[in-house]
């Protein structure tokens, strides 16, 4: 895990925090997003707890280079910035979670050990109001097909097409396919509001795939590269 935060402070807190959680080990820390950036390259972490307030490269510049190298670890946003369009921004960006810094330490732990095991995490004073947008004029899941149901269900996890391909037993260009009719149908702009329609639609969805699965037979697992939260 890495821990970027422009206060050395905060940089010292959670990882007092943290290293003592069963499972957990802090490869490094940055201050900046080049150093984060640096530090993911070298390290491989499979979690990066990031602030979006940086010197230099904001968090969501980080997010962008990050995806654009194609790294792999799974990035919990941990912010004051407490405007649900920075939680939006962040997601669309890449991030598999935003959450305050007000937040229990407690669910910080949760939240990290969530993230890691490929869930959508959001702070609940953001889920609302980002809720309520993606699902404005959603005409629902009745228009999606079996296979796009399962692959609405990956995203809302959180995973990339690289991913959701390797749970699925697919070509990634299939699965770019199947994410461009779901856009379409939902009626949604990006994968972060079609994560959220299917986060309020959790149950229909659920049985869906489930139904799915029983007539179709069921998905390979993924596969995990990582046994510990580095």
């Amino acid at each position: 895990m890495l821990i970027v935060d422009d206060h050395p402070v905060v940089r010292r807190g959670l990882r007092v925090l943290l290293e003592v959680q069963d499972g957990f080990e802090v490869a490094g820390e940055a201050g900046d997003g080049p150093a984060a950036l640096a530090l993911a390259a070298g390290r491989s972490p499979d979690v990066i707890l990031l602030d979006l307030k940086l010197p230099g490269m904001d968090g969501i510049a980080v997010l962008g280079e990050l995806a654009a190298r194609g790294c792999a670890a799974r990035v919990l946003v941990l912010t004051s910035m407490t405007e649900p369009a920075s939680a939006g921004a962040a997601l669309r960006s890449g991030a598999a979670g935003v959450l305050y810094k007000d937040v229990d330490p407690d669910a910080l732990v949760r939240a990290v050990r969530a993230v890691h095991d490929g869930h959508l995490l959001l702070a609940p004073e953001a889920a609302g109001p980002l809720l309520r947008s993606a699902s404005r004029g959603v005409p629902g899941l009745d228009a999606l097909t079996p296979r796009e149901r399962e692959v609405l269900a990956e995203i809302a996890r959180g995973r990339s097409n690289r991913e959701i391909a390797r749970a699925l037993g697919v070509a990634e260009k299939t699965v770019k396919t199947h994410v461009s009719s779901v856009l379409a149908k939902l009626g949604v702009q990006d994968r972060t509001q079609a994560a959220l329609v299917a986060v309020r639609h959790g149950n229909s969805l659920r049985r869906a795939v489930q139904r799915a699965g029983v007539e179709g037979g069921a998905s390979p697992p993924m596969a995990k590269s990582c046994g510990h939260t580095r």
